[in-house]
């Protein structure tokens, strides 16, 4: 669905930057709302909900568990 949509996971657990996480939950958001730039009746919500993606994913990656590689 959203192949565009560059992974945020960086080596060394590095958390997204804020422009980082707010680009990707654009992104997504014009995808499953279907709309590049939303009316006028909508663009409240519209924001709304980037705003609410963004912070849950920021939650997430300050929650992560990622095991580092290990080298031979």
């Amino acid at each position: 669905m959203c192949r565009n949509i560059k992974k945020l996971r960086r080596p060394g657990n590095r958390v997204p930057t804020e422009a980082e996480l707010r680009d990707a939950s654009l992104q997504f958001v014009r995808k499953i709302s279907g709309y590049h730039t939303p009316s006028e009746a909508n663009r409240e919500i519209f924001a709304k909900t980037v705003v609410e993606i963004a912070e849950t994913a920021r939650r997430m990656f300050t929650q992560l568990h990622v095991r580092q590689r290990k080298v031979a």
